[in-house]
């Protein structure tokens, strides 16, 4: 009874990595990877069959991708270098940009941004102030600016971190997820400090200065 379902099992296991095998990996430029088998690369894009709606497909334009690595070992790069468009890396330097942004986007957390700015939301909310908006979004305004500081934990090559355009990818990447974080931070704790005023402080503390036009 046993060896049946062993044998099926490893019928079933093989396929599944033979036609794994036959998918293309699309490389992005924002550092994300799409493994699908490439339909058509004509019209300005790159096609693929949408994984999630049978029938449907998926189109990547060529200036959002770096390269396609095909399943015979085939690379087919979509960037070059050009000043004109603003592309300024070579390929090389690229390829350690994408590095970056997708070193940043597993292991950057942002944490600092998100307690910051739901702290600073839900002391604006928890006291009631009209412009209690402004603190947490101001914060993410300005969440950007700080150095970002690359732990060695989250590269994935140490060698990485000696190219200048592996630091601007992860830079790029970690700045977006802190405005993200701030803007997540800021809007909880923001309404848990308006609940907070609303359902308990309200008739507690002095009424909050209202300014008249």
């Amino acid at each position: 009874m046993l060896k049946p379902l062993f044998f099926t099992f490893i019928i079933i296991f093989s396929i599944i990595q033979l036609k794994s095998q036959n998918k293309d990996t699309i490389v992005l430029m924002n550092g994300n990877y799409v493994v699908e088998k490439v339909i058509d690369t004509l019209i300005g894009a790159v096609t693929i069959h949408n994984p999630q709606k049978p029938g449907a497909k998926i189109h990547y334009e060529y200036d959002r991708i770096y390269c396609v690595k095909y399943a015979n070992g085939f690379n087919d790069y979509y960037y070059s270098q050009d000043t004109l468009k603003g592309y300024y890396f070579t390929r090389e330097e690229m390829q350690y940009y994408i590095f970056g942004e997708r070193d940043a986007r597993k292991g950057f957390k942002a944490r600092g941004a998100l307690i910051g700015s739901g702290i600073s939301g839900f002391l604006g909310g928890g006291i009631g102030l009209f412009f209690a908006p402004i603190l947490p979004y101001g914060f993410m305004a300005f969440s950007g600016l700080p150095k970002i500081r690359i732990e060695h934990h989250t590269i994935s090559n140490p060698n990485y971190i000696d190219q200048n355009a592996y630091i601007f990818g992860y830079e790029r990447v970690s700045r977006s997820k802190r405005r993200i974080q701030s803007l997540i931070g800021g809007t909880i704790g923001l309404a848990l400090g308006y609940g907070l005023y609303f359902g308990i402080l309200k008739n507690q503390l002095p009424e909050t200065i209202k300014l008249r036009f």
